[in-house]
């Protein structure tokens, strides 16, 4: 069965799980998850996990992200994005500069207020099923990471591309709203494309036109996720029995960390953690 990592640019239009919907009949492979949700309007970085590979999925949700955003000043909508209700409109006096100026208040650890167009839950209802609803109920403020924010061009008289490297669980759309609201005038994204997640690009991305030619040619490894780990060989049958069966090796004078250990065939069996002259499992990806 087919197991590894694929990346896809996302098109317009399509979700995250559509995405993995599709892949599903195009792998022949029922176990398929994604490393964070984009928005349908939304293109580029979606790392999808494939078999086995699914055991990675966690690791790479909590990644930081980075995007390339338009902003447009002067609209407020319900969705916060340019695929909702105008709210209002109002006049833009201010210019590139002043966007510059209040940037830096939104650079950092903030607090955002949740969007009600949102997946989050509350009392077993989605949030965005509530806005359609009609019904708008209190979102407490979360805590996020905003690690670098620039104007990277003027695209119209009131709109901007941004680049955002954010933390999980960040609200582009959000964002864009709350700078129009400190430059007095409103504002919402007019676009979104992620440019990186769970460590891979753009370069690394291809369509999904691609894969329904090739398949699961397209697939790479999963160890590949965990490049930046350096690698453990065992050096015994032995020892390769005690990982299979669950228990920690014996691995004096290692730096602490996290380890991608390998069979003496080369097999990626598992990412492990040094502690106390041991590695210990902290998720296999053997068998299955």
């Amino acid at each position: 069965m087919p197991s590894g990592i694929i990346v896809i640019d996302k098109p317009s239009g399509w979700t995250s799980m559509d995405v993995c919907a599709k892949l599903r009949g195009l792998l022949k492979e029922k176990r398929i998850g994604h490393g964070g949700t984009l928005d349908p309007m939304a293109t580029g970085v979606l790392p999808v996990f494939v078999g086995t590979a699914t055991k990675a999925v966690e690791f790479a949700e909590n990644s930081g992200k980075e995007y390339i955003a338009g902003l447009r000043l002067g609209v407020a909508t319900n969705t916060q994005d340019s695929s909702g209700e105008v709210l209002e409109t109002r006049p833009v006096t201010a210019g590139r500069d002043e966007l510059e100026t209040v940037l830096p208040r939104f650079t950092g650890a903030i607090q955002q207020i949740p969007p009600m167009y949102s997946a989050i839950k509350r009392n077993g209802k989605k949030l965005y099923e509530l806005a359609r609803a009609g019904k708008e109920i209190h979102r407490d403020p979360r805590p996020v990471t905003i690690h670098g924010l620039e104007v990277l061009e003027q695209t119209g008289e009131s709109e901007y591309l941004l680049r955002i490297r954010c933390s999980k669980g960040t609200y582009v759309r959000t964002l864009c709203h709350d700078i129009g609201e400190a430059l007095g005038c409103g504002g919402c994204m007019s676009s979104l494309r992620r440019t990186m997640a769970a460590g891979f690009t753009l370069e690394d991305a291809v369509t999904l036109e691609q894969v329904q030619e090739q398949g699961g040619a397209m697939l790479m490894p999963v160890d590949c996720f965990f490049a930046g780990c350096p690698v453990f060989l065992l050096a015994s049958p032995r020892m390769e029995r005690m990982v299979r069966n669950g228990s920690p090796i014996p691995a004096p004078g290692l730096e602490p960390g996290q380890y991608r250990v390998y069979s003496r065939e080369k097999e990626f069996l598992c990412l492990s953690r040094w502690e106390n002259g041991e590695l210990r499992s902290v998720k296999n990806f053997f068998g299955g």
